[in-house]
C-alpha cells in the first residue's frame, strides 16, 4: 500500500497542492505510511516545499516584536536541518545550519513533522510523548503555531 501512496505523492506537483489539501493527505496516512514515503528524492521535495511555504503562511500580526531563530532538525533516513528566522514581523527560511545560535531547536521524525505542520498533530501531546524534542526556549516553541496559518484537514 505504501508504494501506491508513494507513487501518488511522487506524482504530485507540490507547488499546486493547497495547504488544506496537503493537510488532508497527511491526515489520511498513518505514521508508518508517512515514514515509508519520506524516502529519497521525494523526502527532499516535500521538506523544501513545506519550508518554502512558511513565509506565505507566516502571520506577522501575531509575531509582534518576536526576534528568534528556530532550528528544525528533521530525522529520518538522514537528518535535515532548516532554520526559520522571525525578525521585525518578517519570516525567512533557509536550508542548512547557520553559525547563529538558535533561540529554540525542534527535533522530530518525518511523520511527526508532517503531522505538526499540517495541523494533524498536537505539539504539546507530541512533546509529552517524546515524539518532539525541544532545546532552548520552550515557551517560544509552544507558541509557534500562533505565528503561522496552520491548515485544518
Amino acid at each position: 500500500m505504501a508504494e501506491n501512496i508513494g507513487d501518488e505523492l511522487a506524482a504530485l506537483d507540490f507547488s499546486a497542492v493547497s495547504p488544506e489539501e496537503f493537510a488532508r493527505i497527511v491526515k489520511g496516512l498513518s505514521g508508518r505510511e508517512l515514514a515509508d514515503v519520506m524516502q529519497g528524492e521525494l523526502r527532499g521535495r516535500v521538506l523544501r516545499e513545506v519550508f518554502g511555504r512558511m513565509k506565505q503562511q507566516f502571520r506577522p500580526e501575531n509575531a509582534g516584536s518576536v526576534d528568534a531563530l528556530i532550528r528544525w532538525k528533521i530525522t529520518g533516513e538522514t537528518e535535515e536541518v532548516f532554520e526559520t528566522s522571525i525578525t521585525d514581523g518578517t519570516c525567512t527560511v533557509h536550508e542548512g545550519r547557520s553559525e547563529q545560535e538558535p533561540r529554540t531547536t525542534l527535533v522530530m521524525g518525518d511523520a511527526e513533522f508532517l503531522k505538526l505542520v499540517s495541523g494533524n498533530g498536537n505539539p504539546v501531546t507530541m512533546f509529552m510523548m517524546r515524539k518532539l524534542k525541544i532545546a532552548g526556549d520552550v515557551a517560544l516553541a509552544a507558541g509557534l503555531t500562533r505565528y503561522f496559518d496552520i491548515p485544518k484537514a
